[in-house]
This record gives C-alpha cells, structure tokens and sequence, in this order.
C-alpha cells in the first residue's frame, strides 16, 4: 500500500484510459467539456503527484484534507464533462485511508470524494437528460455515489482491520521476543549461581578446613619448638607436609573442573586431554571410547556441556566412587547429537537420598538448560552409571561457563 511506484502507476494509467476514451469519442463531449475534462485530470494528477504521494511516508495531518478537496473538485468537473472519470474513484479511496490516521478521518475524506463524485454525476445527468429529468439524475447521481462510498468505507475496514490485526501480532511477537530474551537471561544467571555456590562449598569442603587444620598444626610445631620438644616439632612438621600435598591436590582437583574448557574445535582431542590428565593424576584405570561422525557438527555450547559434565563426573568418581575401572564413551552424530556415558565399578550410592554434594545437581541443570536429558543409575556398592544426552538443534545458544 505504500510502494509510490504502484501508486504512480495507477494514476498515469488511469489517465490514458480517460484521454483515450474522450480522444475516440466514447461519449458525446464538447469543446469545453473535453477542456474540463483534461483539467480535472490535470488537478487529479496535482493533487496525488504534490500532497498525496509525499504523504505515503509523510503523514502530516494536512494531507488529507487537502487531497480529499482537490479530489473532490477534478470528480465533481471531470465526473460533470466525461463518465469515465469515474474511474479515478479506484485511486482517490484507497488514498484517502492510506493517507488517514484513523477510521474516522479515512470515513470523512471519503464522504467527501463521494460529494464530488454526486456533484459531478448529477451535472452530467442532468445536462443530457435535457433538464427535464432532474430526479432521475439526482438518482443516478446519489446510486453511483453511495455505491462508491459504500464499497470504500467497506473495504477501508476491512483493509484497517488486518493491518491492525498484523500490528498486534507484530506488538505481541515483539513481547514475547523480550520475555524469551529475559528468560534466557535468568537462566544464565540462575545457572552462574548454581555454579558459584557450587565451587564456594567445594571450596569450603576441601581448601578452607585443611588451611584451618595446617594452621592448627603450624602453632603446635611452634609451641613444641618453643618447648624443646624438637623431635615432636619434627613429626608436626611432616605432617603439615602431608596435609599441604593434599591441599595441593584438592586445589588442582577444583581447577580441573572449574577451568575452561580447550578452545580446539575437535571434540575427541579434548576429551582424550581430559581423560589422560585424571588418569595421571588418580592413577585409575579409565577406558575410553569415541564414535564421532566426521561428517556430524557438535556446536561449540554443546562441546562445552560435554566437558564440564565429564570432567564434574570424573571428579566424583575420584572423590565419592573408590573405583578401580571406569568406562567413558563420548559420541556424536550426523545429526549434531552428543552422548556422554561414564560408568565405575566403585562403591555407588543411592540416588534418591539427600546429597551435601552440588556435583550432580549442577550437571543436572547444565544440561536442562542445553535443552539436553540426564540420566543417573545406582545402587550402593554396584557401581554408578551417568548418561547425558544433548540435541544439536535444541543446544541452548549460551551455556553457563
């Protein structure tokens, strides 16, 4: 409706036509009514070229009223000299409720084309019926002009009605736009904090109780120096290095699951990195297996869920499982699909009791929010089976890292 070219097209056409048909004679016409005629052609063309084609992209409210009088006039004379141009009554409506802010003001100006269109059919209806026949042109006049009006405001409704319905659609799509983004966005910082209270108790747990317990025994050694005990001071002394090795050990333990995840695009290198770095560090015996399709595409957020959920299910089975086997297979299809299976042979638990641990429950929701389905099978002393399953079009767009 606002492409000036159709508009401009429209006009020039419907000029032709009515130069054309007043040219080959259609209808009887005078000098000076083919005079009044190409005037009020000329006016037409004036008012559209001048108030309403600017208007299409500038709605001031003088527009309208200016072109609905300016059409009204060339309908009232070119209506009154030559029938046909009847025809620019296609043009003149539709521009009005372009032009229109409202329903309201759309209805006047058309009102108003209407009134030229009565005028200029009446004149021309009674100047052939030889003036005798005035009710008969006032009905012609009134039937050809109700008609137009009645058909424009009809379809100017229903026109304003879908694009109203199409601007709602678009208000509403709009809201629910944001309501996805704000959403998306709790999600994010739901899972960061999920995350951060997830390493402060593993922090707590672990780091803060030796560090109190290596105070402890560094103001013993010192007292039992101070007494002359140097051979307990001694054996104090070893076992703060005890403890220190140890603390040094839960600090590279956090650091491995709390560490960013390779920046390798190849899904099979890291995994293999991840998986010989626990094997060096706990000794254990991990079998590996990879089915990666080359021709299959694992985005980089599903990659890094991936990883995060092995390494927090390695780290488990280091810390809970006692285990001296443990089973790992990493696939991913053709489709963008990944499955991460990690079994033990360890001491296992039972899944539905109650946990201090946030190593499950992060995964858990790491997965939930990748769009992906986790799955954890147990019993104690039978081991401990833990499934991830992540879709490549369903991967959330941001993972948590």
């Amino acid at each position: 409706m606002l492409n000036r070219r159709w508009w401009d097209a429209a006009v020039i056409a419907a000029s032709l036509v009515i130069a054309v048909a007043m040219t080959v004679g259609v209808t009887p016409a005078s000098a000076i009514d083919l005079v009044v005629a190409s005037a009020a052609i000329l006016v037409f063309a004036a008012a559209y070229f001048f108030v309403a084609r600017p208007g299409l992209r500038d709605r001031r409210p003088w527009r309208l009223p200016v072109f609905a009088g300016l059409a009204a006039l060339a309908m009232a004379a070119g209506c009154a000299a030559q029938p046909f141009f009847a025809i620019f009554q296609a043009i003149a409506y539709p521009l009005v409720w372009v032009l229109a802010s409202g329903r309201r003001p759309a209805i006047i100006g058309s009102a108003t084309v209407a009134l030229g269109v009565f005028a200029g059919v009446a004149l021309f209806a009674g100047v052939f019926a030889g003036g005798a026949g005035v009710p008969a042109a006032l009905g012609t006049a009134i039937a050809s002009a109700a008609f137009g009006l009645a058909f424009a405001i009809a379809f100017g409704l229903w026109i304003s009605g879908i694009v109203e319905y199409g601007e709602e659609r678009a208000r509403l799509v709009a809201e629910l736009t944001a309501a996805q983004s704000q959403v998306e966005s709790l999600s994010r910082e739901r899972g960061a904090a999920a995350e951060r209270e997830r390493l402060s108790r593993d922090v707590h747990d672990t780091l803060a109780q030796t560090l109190a317990g290596l105070t402890i025994l560094a103001e013993r050694a010192g007292r039992q120096l101070a007494d002359g005990r140097t051979d307990a001071a001694a054996d104090t002394i070893a076992t703060v290095e005890h403890l220190s090795r140890d603390a040094l050990e839960e600090a590279r333990a956090i650091v491995s699951r709390t560490a960013a995840v390779p920046s390798d695009a190849a899904l099979g290198d890291a995994v293999e990195r991840l998986v010989s770095r626990f094997r060096a560090e706990t000794g254990l015996t991990i079998d590996l297996e990879l089915r990666l399709d080359s021709d299959g595409v694992l985005g980089r957020e599903s990659q890094l869920v991936l990883l995060r959920c092995l390494q927090e299910s390695l780290a488990n089975v280091r810390k809970h499982a006692a285990a001296t086997r443990v089973s790992v297979l990493v696939s991913a299809g053709s489709t963008g699909g990944a499955r991460l299976e990690v079994v033990d042979d360890g001491a296992g638990f039972e899944p539905d009791s109650r946990r201090d641990g946030f190593g499950l429950e992060g995964m858990a929701e790491r997965v939930a929010l990748a769009g992906g389905g986790f799955e954890v099978s147990s019993s104690p002393g039978s081991g401990t089976s833990l499934v991830v399953r992540l879709p490549g079009a369903a991967a959330a767009e941001e993972v948590p890292g």
